[in-house]
């Protein structure tokens, strides 16, 4: 007995997973380009106070597991929709 996710999906099901996964990975590249410069700003602070800023970490942190919650989406892993359609996830540890 074979495990395949798409035989389980209805057809329309699927043409709307699809649509947001094309959305999902535009909110990728954004996101990326996003922790890029969060990852500069914290070099910035890093260069100039000897210490990062404890806010961008914990935005960099939830902007990671964003960027996870995508990946976990569009490989279907899960069939939760990452934001906007849940909540942000949180940057605490």
């Amino acid at each position: 007995m074979t495990d395949n996710a798409l035989t389980t999906i209805p057809p329309r099901k699927l043409w709307l997973r699809a649509l947001l996964m094309l959305l999902m990975c535009v909110a990728f590249q954004l996101a990326t380009w996003v922790l890029v410069a969060v990852a500069l700003l914290q070099l910035a602070f890093a260069i100039f106070t000897d210490e990062p800023n404890a806010r961008l970490q914990t935005f960099g942190r939830s902007v990671g597991r964003y960027l996870a919650q995508i990946a976990a989406f569009v490989s279907f892993a899960t069939e939760a929709t990452p934001f906007p359609f849940s909540d942000w996830p949180a940057g605490d540890l």
